[in-house]
């Protein structure tokens, strides 16, 4: 059975997405590919712009999604911890 991913996985996933893009992507591009439905990617993007890991900015009418440095710093910190699970076999 696959395991859901839990909240934290899913910020790590949208925020990993975010800087693979060269830290800025289209709203919906980032809904496709952290597979969200719309609804949560709303819910979850509220969060990450409340928290200021990402801003979101409007231009030639469409929504792009910048990562910011808090944001880079939360994943760094994201990956350090997967890393250590991994290790332990967590």
């Amino acid at each position: 059975m696959v395991k859901k991913r839990s909240r934290t996985d899913i910020i790590g996933d949208m925020l990993e997405v975010i800087q693979n893009k060269r830290g800025e992507i289209k709203q919906t591009h980032l809904m496709y590919k952290s597979n969200l439905s719309y609804g949560q990617l709303t819910s979850y993007l509220e969060e990450l712009v409340d928290k200021h890991f990402v801003q979101k900015i409007e231009r030639e009418s469409n929504f792009y999604i910048l990562i910011t440095d808090r944001g880079n710093e939360f994943l760094e910190k994201f990956r350090e911890m997967k890393q250590f699970e991994k290790t332990f076999g967590l």
